[in-house]
């Protein structure tokens, strides 16, 4: 009975603490907590968003749901509302982004094309927004020229990481030294990476990853393991085990088990989405895993 009290007791105090904030500041703790059509919602319910945060949160929500198209008229209107702000064009890059993904062949390219130039404004309206600066370099290494990707642009962005962000520097260094078959680079420089941030836990998944695409299973499984001595029970760490059981085709009921114990987690907005695990879920079911 205490504890059942003890819970009513928190569950009342978190009710209370959500109904002090501003509709916005609820709205953003839904999205924290993944509830994102709440957060819609309540956005809504109060009229609807009025300003660039507003319609920011709002396109965050959507994106994070899988709603790319809805994302990007959100981002859209964030950009109309505050053209300064390199949050909303970084954010606006990443929906065109997806949307080129899942896009037909003939629309792809154009959504490609937006996508660099918002991350480009993103970047030359705040060069210190690093997380657009690493979404650029991740265009710039993976794009063909005629969508203005390419190795050169790169490697020269990658340089500005040198100085503001090392662990992210030797990342990318990383990926281009990959990308040039340079494996044993890539690997030292992903091994500077986790020296320089042995906390962070995703630091040590890049690693755990590269060594399964190089085929060194058992080192990466070495690296997982340190992975979830780092972060126990992290969504994250389970995710990116499942995934690269699937990549490489084994142990793919573990990644099954994986994918489900993934779906019944508590996530944050920095995890994968669901989605992408019942994704995998389906990819799995027809690979016969």
């Amino acid at each position: 009975m205490r504890g059942v009290t003890i819970t009513l007791l928190l569950a009342l105090s978190s009710a209370f603490a959500l109904a002090q904030l501003t509709p916005y500041q609820q709205a953003e703790a839904l999205l924290q907590k993944t509830e994102y059509q709440a957060a819609i919602a309540l956005l809504k319910k109060t009229g609807g968003p009025t300003n660039a945060p507003e319609f920011l949160l709002q396109g965050r929500a959507y994106y994070l749901m899988g709603e790319f198209k809805k994302a990007q008229e959100s981002f859209e209107a964030a950009t109309k509302h505050d053209p300064t702000s390199s949050e909303a064009q970084h954010w606006l890059g990443r929906a065109y982004g997806k949307r080129a993904e899942t896009s037909n062949p003939f629309q792809a390219p154009g959504l490609a094309s937006n996508a660099r130039k918002s991350f480009e404004k993103a970047v030359a309206l705040n060069p210190n927004n690093l997380e657009a600066v690493n979404d650029l370099f991740t265009y710039y290494l993976e794009a063909p020229g005629f969508l203005g990707g390419g190795l050169d642009k790169a490697m020269a962005l990658a340089e500005q990481l040198k100085s503001k962000d090392p662990v992210e520097y030797h990342y990318a260094a990383a990926q281009i030294a990959e990308r040039r078959k340079e494996y044993n680079i890539a690997e030292a420089q992903l091994r500077k990476a986790v020296d320089l941030a042995p906390r962070q836990v995703g630091r040590v998944i890049d690693l755990a990853k590269f060594l399964a695409r190089r085929g060194r299973y058992s080192e990466s499984e070495e690296a997982f393991k340190r992975a979830e001595q780092i972060k126990p029970d992290s969504p994250k760490v389970v995710f990116e085990r499942a995934s690269v059981y699937l990549e490489t085709k084994r142990n793919l009921p573990e990644a099954r088990q994986m994918l489900q114990k993934y779906l019944t987690m508590q996530l944050s907005p920095d995890d994968p989405p669901r989605q992408e695990a019942e994704r995998l879920l389906k990819q799995l079911a027809g690979a016969g895993g």
